[in-house]
């Protein structure tokens, strides 16, 4: 089977680039709840790990729930590993649309994740991104406080192709997982811990029977 690689992150470390931020999202089709994005950063340049302890990293979707949390603890423990997190509501999504939201969520991430790389003393490197989809994102020089973002590159299906995007798209998806489950708590009878906002059949079910929640996109066709 055909996994993510490092070719791309490693040909733009020739090219003098040092940090490769693959970005990706979860939460684009869901009938509730927010549009979750990372933006990914492996600090180690020569990308040693490739066939070691993250050998299975792939598009989220391809994985099952324990695999997804396997891999994200793994991330999490790892010093080498920075990542930012973007969320958007589902308002905002009715108010601007989910194109528009998905992009937000991104931009936040990569915001997010640039203010983590100060932190760390990383103050004037320049970041080229990498970005699961058919679009580039806009940022104001306002939006960081030193460096910013040199280049983008978008590429369609980059969760099943790009190391460091695949990556993005698990700690996205265990990270709206979470969020979901929260969701249920506080509105067990939709079932969002089993299907995650996502339209299945018990879900529109249940929508019918008890109505719109709050969390509900009503932009979307839910009914």
């Amino acid at each position: 089977m055909k996994r993510p690689n490092f070719n791309e992150e490693r040909k733009l470390i020739k090219q003098g680039h040092r940090f490769i931020i693959g970005i990706d999202e979860a939460g684009r089709g869901p009938l509730a709840g927010p549009v979750v994005a990372c933006a990914f950063l492996f600090l180690d340049s020569k990308y040693k790990i490739l066939n070691t302890k993250y050998k299975n990293i792939n598009d989220s979707k391809k994985l099952s729930f324990c695999q997804r949390e396997q891999i994200y603890n793994q991330l999490k423990a790892d010093s080498e590993v920075l990542w930012g997190i973007g969320r958007v509501s589902e308002k905002t999504i009715d108010k601007i649309n989910i194109l528009q939201a998905t992009k937000l969520a991104m931009k936040k991430a990569v915001i997010n994740l640039c203010q983590k790389t100060y932190d760390r003393g990383f103050f004037t490197e320049d970041k080229f991104l990498l970005i699961d989809g058919n679009f580039c994102l806009d940022f104001q020089h306002s939006d960081f406080q030193k460096g910013g973002v040199t280049m983008q590159k978008s590429i369609i299906s980059g969760d099943q192709k790009v190391f460091s995007i695949a990556a993005a798209s698990i700690i996205a998806k265990v990270h709206r997982d979470r969020i979901m489950e929260r969701y249920h708590n506080k509105y067990p009878e939709y079932g969002f811990n089993l299907h995650m906002g996502y339209g299945t059949e018990f879900h529109r079910k249940q929508i019918k029977k008890h109505g719109l929640c709050p969390i509900h996109r009503k932009s979307f066709h839910v009914s």
